[in-house]
Protein backbone atom coordinates (compact mmCIF):
# COMPACT_ATOMS: atom_id res chain seq x y z
CA UNK A 1 0.00 0.00 0.00
CA UNK A 2 1.28 3.50 -0.71
CA UNK A 3 1.95 5.71 2.28
CA UNK A 4 -0.11 8.75 3.14
CA UNK A 5 2.73 10.97 2.00
CA UNK A 6 2.64 9.35 -1.44
CA UNK A 7 -1.07 9.84 -2.11
CA UNK A 8 -2.16 12.87 -0.07
CA UNK A 9 -1.66 16.59 -0.15
CA UNK A 10 1.94 16.07 0.91
CA UNK A 11 2.73 14.81 -2.58
CA UNK A 12 5.30 17.12 -4.17
CA UNK A 13 3.87 19.40 -6.84
CA UNK A 14 5.61 22.05 -8.92
CA UNK A 15 5.58 25.74 -7.99
CA UNK A 16 2.53 27.56 -9.30
CA UNK A 17 3.34 30.14 -11.96
CA UNK A 18 0.66 32.85 -11.77
CA UNK A 19 1.38 34.05 -15.30
CA UNK A 20 0.15 30.67 -16.55
CA UNK A 21 -2.97 30.53 -14.36
CA UNK A 22 -4.10 34.13 -13.94
CA UNK A 23 -5.03 36.26 -16.95
CA UNK A 24 -4.35 39.57 -15.21
CA UNK A 25 -0.96 38.37 -14.02
CA UNK A 26 -0.16 37.16 -17.54
CA UNK A 27 -1.16 40.50 -19.07
CA UNK A 28 0.84 42.45 -16.50
CA UNK A 29 3.92 40.31 -17.08
CA UNK A 30 4.17 41.72 -20.63
CA UNK A 31 5.83 44.75 -19.05
CA UNK A 32 8.80 42.57 -18.06
CA UNK A 33 8.95 40.16 -20.98
CA UNK A 34 5.78 38.10 -20.77
CA UNK A 35 4.74 34.91 -18.97
CA UNK A 36 7.34 32.41 -17.82
CA UNK A 37 8.16 29.90 -20.54
CA UNK A 38 8.00 26.15 -20.31
CA UNK A 39 11.74 25.79 -19.76
CA UNK A 40 12.17 28.76 -17.43
CA UNK A 41 14.26 27.97 -14.37
CA UNK A 42 12.69 29.79 -11.44
CA UNK A 43 14.60 30.52 -8.25
CA UNK A 44 17.91 29.19 -9.51
CA UNK A 45 19.69 32.57 -9.50
CA UNK A 46 20.20 35.24 -6.84
CA UNK A 47 16.75 36.73 -7.47
CA UNK A 48 14.55 34.07 -5.93
CA UNK A 49 10.80 34.79 -5.64
CA UNK A 50 11.11 35.74 -1.97
CA UNK A 51 13.96 38.15 -2.65
CA UNK A 52 12.13 39.74 -5.56
CA UNK A 53 9.03 40.18 -3.41
CA UNK A 54 11.07 41.74 -0.59
CA UNK A 55 12.65 44.22 -3.01
CA UNK A 56 9.29 45.11 -4.55
CA UNK A 57 7.82 45.63 -1.08
CA UNK A 58 10.65 48.03 -0.21
CA UNK A 59 10.14 49.89 -3.49
CA UNK A 60 6.39 50.26 -3.03
CA UNK A 61 6.84 51.36 0.58
CA UNK A 62 9.31 53.98 -0.57
CA UNK A 63 6.77 55.26 -3.10
CA UNK A 64 4.28 55.56 -0.26
CA UNK A 65 6.80 57.65 1.65
CA UNK A 66 7.27 59.87 -1.39
CA UNK A 67 3.50 60.39 -1.48
CA UNK A 68 3.81 61.87 2.05
CA UNK A 69 6.46 64.42 1.03
CA UNK A 70 4.09 67.45 0.89
CA UNK A 71 3.06 66.75 4.47
CA UNK A 72 6.61 65.96 5.61
CA UNK A 73 7.86 69.27 4.21
CA UNK A 74 5.14 71.56 5.52
CA UNK A 75 1.49 70.41 5.48
CA UNK A 76 1.60 68.61 8.86
CA UNK A 77 2.77 71.82 10.49
CA UNK A 78 0.83 74.62 8.76
CA UNK A 79 -2.88 74.59 9.32
CA UNK A 80 -5.23 71.63 9.23
CA UNK A 81 -6.71 71.24 5.77
CA UNK A 82 -3.45 71.15 3.77
CA UNK A 83 -2.59 67.63 4.97
CA UNK A 84 -6.03 66.53 3.78
CA UNK A 85 -6.00 68.23 0.39
CA UNK A 86 -2.67 66.51 -0.30
CA UNK A 87 -4.04 63.18 1.06
CA UNK A 88 -0.90 62.63 3.15
CA UNK A 89 -2.15 62.71 6.74
CA UNK A 90 -0.41 60.62 9.41
CA UNK A 91 -1.03 60.22 13.15
CA UNK A 92 2.67 59.64 13.81
CA UNK A 93 4.11 63.20 13.87
CA UNK A 94 1.08 64.61 15.68
CA UNK A 95 1.16 62.01 18.47
CA UNK A 96 4.89 62.48 19.04
CA UNK A 97 4.02 65.71 20.80
CA UNK A 98 0.41 64.96 21.68
CA UNK A 99 1.19 61.76 23.63
CA UNK A 100 4.22 63.03 25.50
CA UNK A 101 7.06 61.32 23.64
CA UNK A 102 8.64 64.66 22.79
CA UNK A 103 8.66 65.53 26.50
CA UNK A 104 10.11 62.20 27.62
CA UNK A 105 6.94 60.98 29.35
CA UNK A 106 6.64 57.25 30.01
CA UNK A 107 3.62 55.65 28.28
CA UNK A 108 0.89 54.32 30.60
CA UNK A 109 2.73 55.65 33.67
CA UNK A 110 2.87 59.43 33.23
CA UNK A 111 -0.42 61.24 32.92
CA UNK A 112 -0.91 63.35 29.79
CA UNK A 113 -2.40 66.78 29.58
CA UNK A 114 -5.61 67.48 27.66
CA UNK A 115 -8.56 65.19 27.06
CA UNK A 116 -6.51 61.97 26.74
CA UNK A 117 -5.18 61.06 30.16
CA UNK A 118 -3.00 58.15 29.00
CA UNK A 119 -1.77 56.61 25.78
CA UNK A 120 -4.75 54.90 24.11
CA UNK A 121 -2.82 52.12 22.33
CA UNK A 122 -2.15 48.51 23.38
CA UNK A 123 1.07 47.84 25.26
CA UNK A 124 3.22 46.42 22.46
CA UNK A 125 2.31 49.29 20.14
CA UNK A 126 3.17 51.68 22.94
CA UNK A 127 6.57 50.02 23.26
CA UNK A 128 7.06 50.35 19.49
CA UNK A 129 6.27 54.06 19.73
CA UNK A 130 8.63 54.47 22.68
CA UNK A 131 11.51 52.72 20.92
CA UNK A 132 11.01 55.01 17.93
CA UNK A 133 11.18 58.04 20.23
CA UNK A 134 14.48 56.75 21.69
CA UNK A 135 15.84 56.40 18.17
CA UNK A 136 14.79 59.95 17.33
CA UNK A 137 18.19 61.43 18.07
CA UNK A 138 17.46 65.08 17.31
CA UNK A 139 18.34 67.24 20.35
CA UNK A 140 15.50 68.67 22.41
CA UNK A 141 16.80 72.14 21.53
CA UNK A 142 15.96 71.60 17.82
CA UNK A 143 12.70 73.03 16.47
CA UNK A 144 9.71 70.79 17.14
CA UNK A 145 9.03 70.44 13.41
CA UNK A 146 12.43 68.83 12.85
CA UNK A 147 11.89 66.47 15.78
CA UNK A 148 8.48 65.42 14.49
CA UNK A 149 9.90 64.89 11.02
CA UNK A 150 12.65 62.68 12.39
CA UNK A 151 10.18 60.74 14.55
CA UNK A 152 8.04 60.01 11.48
CA UNK A 153 11.13 58.97 9.51
CA UNK A 154 12.29 56.58 12.24
CA UNK A 155 8.83 55.06 12.47
CA UNK A 156 8.66 54.75 8.68
CA UNK A 157 11.93 52.80 8.69
CA UNK A 158 10.65 50.44 11.39
CA UNK A 159 7.30 50.00 9.63
CA UNK A 160 9.09 49.27 6.34
CA UNK A 161 10.72 46.28 8.05
CA UNK A 162 7.23 45.16 9.11
CA UNK A 163 5.96 45.51 5.54
CA UNK A 164 8.79 43.35 4.19
CA UNK A 165 8.13 40.73 6.88
CA UNK A 166 4.46 40.60 5.85
CA UNK A 167 5.23 40.14 2.16
CA UNK A 168 7.89 37.49 2.81
CA UNK A 169 5.72 35.56 5.27
CA UNK A 170 2.84 35.45 2.79
CA UNK A 171 5.22 34.33 0.04
CA UNK A 172 6.42 31.44 2.21
CA UNK A 173 3.10 30.40 3.75
CA UNK A 174 1.89 28.56 0.64
CA UNK A 175 4.98 26.55 -0.29
CA UNK A 176 3.90 26.13 -3.92
CA UNK A 177 2.65 29.68 -4.38
CA UNK A 178 5.52 32.02 -3.45
CA UNK A 179 4.51 34.59 -6.07
CA UNK A 180 1.27 35.30 -4.19
CA UNK A 181 3.42 37.47 -1.96
CA UNK A 182 3.71 39.87 -4.89
CA UNK A 183 0.06 40.79 -4.35
CA UNK A 184 0.99 42.07 -0.89
CA UNK A 185 4.11 43.85 -2.09
CA UNK A 186 2.27 45.63 -4.92
CA UNK A 187 -0.91 46.44 -2.98
CA UNK A 188 -1.53 50.17 -3.53
CA UNK A 189 -3.50 50.48 -0.29
CA UNK A 190 -0.49 49.20 1.66
CA UNK A 191 1.78 51.84 0.16
CA UNK A 192 -0.75 54.61 0.83
CA UNK A 193 -1.76 53.68 4.40
CA UNK A 194 1.40 52.07 5.82
CA UNK A 195 2.57 55.14 7.72
CA UNK A 196 -0.78 56.54 8.84
CA UNK A 197 -0.55 54.63 12.12
CA UNK A 198 1.28 51.70 13.69
CA UNK A 199 -1.00 48.87 12.45
CA UNK A 200 1.77 47.16 10.44
CA UNK A 201 3.35 45.86 13.66
CA UNK A 202 0.32 43.71 14.49
CA UNK A 203 -0.13 42.74 10.84
CA UNK A 204 3.50 41.55 10.61
CA UNK A 205 3.16 39.45 13.77
CA UNK A 206 -0.09 37.96 12.46
CA UNK A 207 1.48 37.11 9.08
CA UNK A 208 4.39 35.45 10.87
CA UNK A 209 1.88 33.49 12.98
CA UNK A 210 0.11 32.24 9.84
CA UNK A 211 3.48 31.10 8.49
CA UNK A 212 4.23 29.20 11.70
CA UNK A 213 0.84 27.48 11.61
CA UNK A 214 1.41 26.42 8.00
CA UNK A 215 4.64 24.74 9.14
CA UNK A 216 2.83 22.82 11.89
CA UNK A 217 4.30 24.91 14.72
CA UNK A 218 1.19 25.48 16.80
CA UNK A 219 2.94 26.86 19.88
CA UNK A 220 4.92 29.41 17.85
CA UNK A 221 1.67 30.40 16.13
CA UNK A 222 0.03 31.00 19.49
CA UNK A 223 2.95 33.02 20.85
CA UNK A 224 2.92 35.29 17.80
CA UNK A 225 -0.86 35.71 17.92
CA UNK A 226 -0.59 36.69 21.57
CA UNK A 227 2.07 39.27 20.75
CA UNK A 228 0.00 40.56 17.83
CA UNK A 229 -3.01 40.92 20.14
CA UNK A 230 -0.78 42.88 22.52
CA UNK A 231 -0.23 45.30 19.61
CA UNK A 232 -3.80 45.38 18.22
CA UNK A 233 -6.96 43.62 19.29
CA UNK A 234 -8.06 41.99 16.02
CA UNK A 235 -5.49 39.10 15.82
CA UNK A 236 -7.17 37.28 18.72
CA UNK A 237 -10.13 36.72 16.39
CA UNK A 238 -8.09 34.14 14.45
CA UNK A 239 -8.40 31.75 17.37
CA UNK A 240 -12.15 31.50 16.64
CA UNK A 241 -11.94 29.95 13.15
CA UNK A 242 -9.01 27.84 14.30
CA UNK A 243 -11.16 26.42 17.11
CA UNK A 244 -13.93 25.49 14.66
CA UNK A 245 -11.55 23.88 12.17
CA UNK A 246 -9.68 21.95 14.86
CA UNK A 247 -13.04 20.81 16.23
CA UNK A 248 -14.07 19.55 12.79
CA UNK A 249 -10.70 17.82 12.26
CA UNK A 250 -10.33 16.60 15.84
CA UNK A 251 -6.91 18.27 16.27
CA UNK A 252 -7.53 19.51 19.80
CA UNK A 253 -3.95 19.13 20.99
CA UNK A 254 -2.63 21.62 18.43
CA UNK A 255 -5.36 24.10 19.25
CA UNK A 256 -4.54 23.77 22.93
CA UNK A 257 -0.89 24.60 22.20
CA UNK A 258 -1.92 27.63 20.17
CA UNK A 259 -4.29 28.87 22.88
CA UNK A 260 -1.70 28.39 25.60
CA UNK A 261 0.99 30.21 23.61
CA UNK A 262 -1.34 33.12 22.86
CA UNK A 263 -2.43 33.54 26.48
CA UNK A 264 1.11 33.22 27.84
CA UNK A 265 2.70 35.73 25.45
CA UNK A 266 -0.13 38.24 25.84
CA UNK A 267 0.15 38.06 29.63
CA UNK A 268 3.94 38.30 29.51
CA UNK A 269 3.69 41.62 27.69
CA UNK A 270 0.66 43.05 29.47
CA UNK A 271 0.98 41.86 33.06
CA UNK A 272 3.86 44.16 34.14
CA UNK A 273 2.03 47.25 32.87
CA UNK A 274 -1.28 45.95 34.18
CA UNK A 275 0.16 45.64 37.70
CA UNK A 276 2.38 48.71 37.74
CA UNK A 277 0.15 51.19 35.88
CA UNK A 278 -3.42 49.80 35.82
CA UNK A 279 -5.06 53.11 34.91
CA UNK A 280 -2.80 53.64 31.93
CA UNK A 281 -3.05 50.02 30.85
CA UNK A 282 -6.83 49.94 30.66
CA UNK A 283 -7.06 53.22 28.74
CA UNK A 284 -7.05 51.39 25.39
CA UNK A 285 -10.06 49.30 26.41
CA UNK A 286 -12.05 52.15 27.95
CA UNK A 287 -11.30 54.37 24.97
CA UNK A 288 -12.53 51.66 22.61
CA UNK A 289 -15.80 51.45 24.54
CA UNK A 290 -16.31 55.21 24.84
CA UNK A 291 -15.29 56.12 21.30
CA UNK A 292 -18.11 57.64 19.31
CA UNK A 293 -19.20 56.57 15.82
CA UNK A 294 -16.30 57.49 13.57
CA UNK A 295 -15.19 57.68 9.95
CA UNK A 296 -15.65 54.85 7.48
CA UNK A 297 -18.39 52.86 9.20
CA UNK A 298 -21.92 52.22 8.00
CA UNK A 299 -23.04 53.58 11.38
CA UNK A 300 -21.76 57.01 10.32
CA UNK A 301 -23.75 56.83 7.08
CA UNK A 302 -26.90 56.03 9.09
CA UNK A 303 -26.41 58.98 11.46
CA UNK A 304 -25.62 61.37 8.62
CA UNK A 305 -28.56 60.25 6.49
CA UNK A 306 -31.08 60.33 9.34
CA UNK A 307 -29.64 63.34 11.11
CA UNK A 308 -30.17 61.55 14.43
CA UNK A 309 -27.25 60.62 16.69
CA UNK A 310 -27.09 57.07 18.04
CA UNK A 311 -26.04 56.46 21.63
CA UNK A 312 -22.56 54.90 21.78
CA UNK A 313 -23.77 52.22 24.18
CA UNK A 314 -26.44 51.18 21.70
CA UNK A 315 -23.88 51.02 18.90
CA UNK A 316 -21.50 48.96 21.03
CA UNK A 317 -24.24 46.46 21.84
CA UNK A 318 -25.49 46.29 18.27
CA UNK A 319 -21.96 45.84 16.90
CA UNK A 320 -21.28 42.98 19.29
CA UNK A 321 -24.57 41.28 18.42
CA UNK A 322 -23.94 41.65 14.69
CA UNK A 323 -20.45 40.24 15.13
CA UNK A 324 -21.82 37.28 17.09
CA UNK A 325 -24.39 36.57 14.38
CA UNK A 326 -21.80 36.74 11.61
CA UNK A 327 -19.33 34.57 13.53
CA UNK A 328 -22.07 32.02 14.17
CA UNK A 329 -22.80 32.00 10.44
CA UNK A 330 -19.10 31.54 9.62
CA UNK A 331 -18.87 28.70 12.16
CA UNK A 332 -21.95 27.07 10.66
CA UNK A 333 -20.43 27.36 7.21
CA UNK A 334 -17.16 25.84 8.44
CA UNK A 335 -18.91 22.85 10.02
CA UNK A 336 -21.47 22.21 7.32
CA UNK A 337 -19.48 22.77 4.12
CA UNK A 338 -18.93 19.49 2.29
CA UNK A 339 -15.19 20.18 2.14
CA UNK A 340 -13.54 21.70 5.19
CA UNK A 341 -12.67 25.38 4.50
CA UNK A 342 -9.10 26.54 4.50
CA UNK A 343 -7.87 28.33 7.61
CA UNK A 344 -6.97 31.50 5.69
CA UNK A 345 -10.47 31.69 4.23
CA UNK A 346 -12.17 31.68 7.63
CA UNK A 347 -9.56 34.02 9.11
CA UNK A 348 -10.26 36.57 6.39
CA UNK A 349 -14.04 36.29 6.85
CA UNK A 350 -13.88 36.76 10.62
CA UNK A 351 -11.58 39.80 10.49
CA UNK A 352 -13.67 41.31 7.68
CA UNK A 353 -16.83 40.79 9.75
CA UNK A 354 -15.20 42.59 12.67
CA UNK A 355 -14.23 45.56 10.52
CA UNK A 356 -17.58 45.78 8.72
CA UNK A 357 -19.61 45.80 11.95
CA UNK A 358 -17.31 48.13 13.86
CA UNK A 359 -18.23 51.71 14.67
CA UNK A 360 -15.07 52.91 12.95
CA UNK A 361 -13.40 51.74 9.73
CA UNK A 362 -10.20 53.76 9.52
CA UNK A 363 -8.40 53.78 6.15
CA UNK A 364 -5.41 51.86 7.57
CA UNK A 365 -7.63 48.96 8.67
CA UNK A 366 -7.26 47.64 5.13
CA UNK A 367 -3.77 46.56 6.22
CA UNK A 368 -5.34 43.94 8.50
CA UNK A 369 -7.04 42.31 5.55
CA UNK A 370 -4.38 42.45 2.82
CA UNK A 371 -2.28 39.38 3.80
CA UNK A 372 -5.38 37.39 4.77
CA UNK A 373 -7.08 38.29 1.49
CA UNK A 374 -4.05 37.12 -0.49
CA UNK A 375 -3.95 33.81 1.38
CA UNK A 376 -7.72 33.37 1.13
CA UNK A 377 -8.14 34.22 -2.57
CA UNK A 378 -4.92 34.84 -4.52
CA UNK A 379 -6.64 36.08 -7.66
CA UNK A 380 -5.27 39.27 -9.23
CA UNK A 381 -8.52 40.55 -10.75
CA UNK A 382 -10.57 40.32 -7.56
CA UNK A 383 -7.74 41.63 -5.41
CA UNK A 384 -7.27 44.67 -7.64
CA UNK A 385 -11.02 45.39 -7.73
CA UNK A 386 -11.02 45.45 -3.93
CA UNK A 387 -7.85 47.56 -3.82
CA UNK A 388 -9.39 50.07 -6.23
CA UNK A 389 -12.33 50.49 -3.85
CA UNK A 390 -9.93 51.05 -0.95
CA UNK A 391 -7.87 53.60 -2.86
CA UNK A 392 -11.06 55.51 -3.69
CA UNK A 393 -11.98 55.50 -0.01
CA UNK A 394 -8.46 56.63 0.93
CA UNK A 395 -8.92 59.69 -1.28
CA UNK A 396 -12.53 60.14 -0.19
CA UNK A 397 -11.88 60.45 3.55
CA UNK A 398 -9.08 63.01 3.15
CA UNK A 399 -11.02 65.11 0.64
CA UNK A 400 -14.06 65.00 2.93
CA UNK A 401 -11.95 66.21 5.86
CA UNK A 402 -10.50 68.89 3.60
CA UNK A 403 -14.06 69.97 2.81
CA UNK A 404 -15.03 70.17 6.50
CA UNK A 405 -11.86 71.98 7.62
CA UNK A 406 -11.39 74.50 4.81
CA UNK A 407 -14.01 76.94 6.05
CA UNK A 408 -16.04 78.78 3.45
CA UNK A 409 -13.77 77.55 0.65
CA UNK A 410 -15.20 74.00 0.94
CA UNK A 411 -12.26 72.48 -0.91
CA UNK A 412 -12.85 68.78 -1.20
CA UNK A 413 -15.64 66.24 -1.11
CA UNK A 414 -19.05 67.07 0.39
CA UNK A 415 -20.86 64.75 2.77
CA UNK A 416 -22.88 62.97 0.10
CA UNK A 417 -19.73 62.18 -1.88
CA UNK A 418 -18.06 60.84 1.23
CA UNK A 419 -21.00 58.54 1.87
CA UNK A 420 -20.54 57.13 -1.62
CA UNK A 421 -16.86 56.51 -0.80
CA UNK A 422 -17.85 54.67 2.40
CA UNK A 423 -20.35 52.54 0.51
CA UNK A 424 -17.72 51.77 -2.12
CA UNK A 425 -15.13 50.41 0.27
CA UNK A 426 -17.73 48.48 2.28
CA UNK A 427 -19.03 46.90 -0.93
CA UNK A 428 -15.49 46.11 -2.05
CA UNK A 429 -14.84 44.17 1.16
CA UNK A 430 -18.21 42.42 0.89
CA UNK A 431 -17.42 41.49 -2.70
CA UNK A 432 -14.25 39.73 -1.64
CA UNK A 433 -16.09 38.04 1.25
CA UNK A 434 -18.73 36.72 -1.17
CA UNK A 435 -16.06 35.23 -3.42
CA UNK A 436 -14.37 33.52 -0.47
CA UNK A 437 -17.70 32.04 0.65
CA UNK A 438 -18.30 30.79 -2.90
CA UNK A 439 -14.85 29.19 -2.92
CA UNK A 440 -15.70 27.39 0.32
CA UNK A 441 -18.93 26.03 -1.12
CA UNK A 442 -17.36 25.28 -4.51
CA UNK A 443 -13.70 24.31 -3.98
CA UNK A 444 -13.19 23.91 -7.72
CA UNK A 445 -13.42 27.74 -7.95
CA UNK A 446 -10.75 28.20 -5.27
CA UNK A 447 -7.42 29.16 -6.95
CA UNK A 448 -5.47 27.34 -4.25
CA UNK A 449 -7.44 24.09 -4.52
CA UNK A 450 -7.71 23.79 -8.27
CA UNK A 451 -4.89 21.27 -8.40
CA UNK A 452 -6.49 19.10 -5.72
CA UNK A 453 -4.66 20.60 -2.75
CA UNK A 454 -6.47 20.68 0.55
CA UNK A 455 -5.13 23.47 2.77
CA UNK A 456 -1.46 24.23 2.00
CA UNK A 457 -1.33 26.83 4.79
CA UNK A 458 -3.37 24.71 7.20
CA UNK A 459 -0.52 22.96 9.00
CA UNK A 460 -1.93 19.93 10.82
CA UNK A 461 -5.30 20.59 9.18
CA UNK A 462 -3.89 19.95 5.71
CA UNK A 463 -5.18 16.54 4.67
CA UNK A 464 -6.62 15.71 8.10
CA UNK A 465 -9.83 13.66 8.08
CA UNK A 466 -13.05 15.16 9.43
CA UNK A 467 -14.44 13.96 12.76
CA UNK A 468 -17.31 16.43 13.25
CA UNK A 469 -19.43 17.57 10.30
CA UNK A 470 -22.92 19.07 10.21
CA UNK A 471 -24.63 17.43 7.25
CA UNK A 472 -23.23 15.03 4.71
CA UNK A 473 -19.48 15.40 4.18
CA UNK A 474 -17.77 14.87 0.87
CA UNK A 475 -14.81 12.62 0.43
CA UNK A 476 -11.73 14.51 1.50
CA UNK A 477 -10.38 16.37 -1.53
CA UNK A 478 -6.91 14.96 -1.06
CA UNK A 479 -8.18 11.45 -0.32
CA UNK A 480 -10.74 10.64 -2.93
CA UNK A 481 -11.87 7.06 -2.73
CA UNK A 482 -9.70 4.75 -4.83
CA UNK A 483 -11.55 3.10 -7.72
CA UNK A 484 -11.98 -0.67 -7.83
CA UNK A 485 -9.56 -0.84 -10.74
CA UNK A 486 -6.24 0.85 -10.08
CA UNK A 487 -5.84 3.90 -12.25
CA UNK A 488 -5.06 7.60 -12.21
CA UNK A 489 -6.52 9.79 -9.50
CA UNK A 490 -9.02 12.44 -10.60
CA UNK A 491 -8.61 15.74 -8.77
CA UNK A 492 -10.30 19.14 -8.85
CA UNK A 493 -9.61 21.28 -11.85
CA UNK A 494 -7.51 18.72 -13.70
CA UNK A 495 -8.23 16.28 -16.48
CA UNK A 496 -6.25 13.61 -14.69
CA UNK A 497 -4.42 13.68 -11.40
CA UNK A 498 -1.35 11.91 -10.15
CA UNK A 499 -1.29 8.12 -10.11
CA UNK A 500 -2.53 6.50 -6.97
CA UNK A 501 0.80 4.94 -6.21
Amino acid sequence: MPSTEDTSVHQERPVVRPTREDEISAAGSELIGGPAGRWARLGSGPLTPVRVIALVAIGMFALGMVQKVPCYDWAWFRGTSSQYTHACYSDIPHLYLGRGFADGLVPYVDRLGGDMAYLEYPVLTGLFMQIASWLTLTPSTDPMQQREQMYWMVNAGMLMICAVIIAVCVARTHRRRPWDGLLVALAPALALTATINWDLLAVALTAAAMLMWSRGRALAFGILIGLATAAKLYPVLLLGPLLVLCWRAGTWREFGKALFGAAASWLLVNLPVMLYAPEGWKKFYTFSQERQIDYGSFWLVITQRTGKPIDVGTVNTASVLLMIVLCAGIAGLALSARHRPRFAQLAFLVVAAFILTNKVYSPQYVLWLIPLAVLARPRWRDFLVWQACEVMYFLGIWFYLAYTTSGDKHQGLPQEGYQVAIALHLLGTLYLCALVVRDILRPDRDPVRRDGSDDPSGGVLDGAPDTVVLGKPAHHPARNAAPAVRGPRVEWGTAGGAPSD
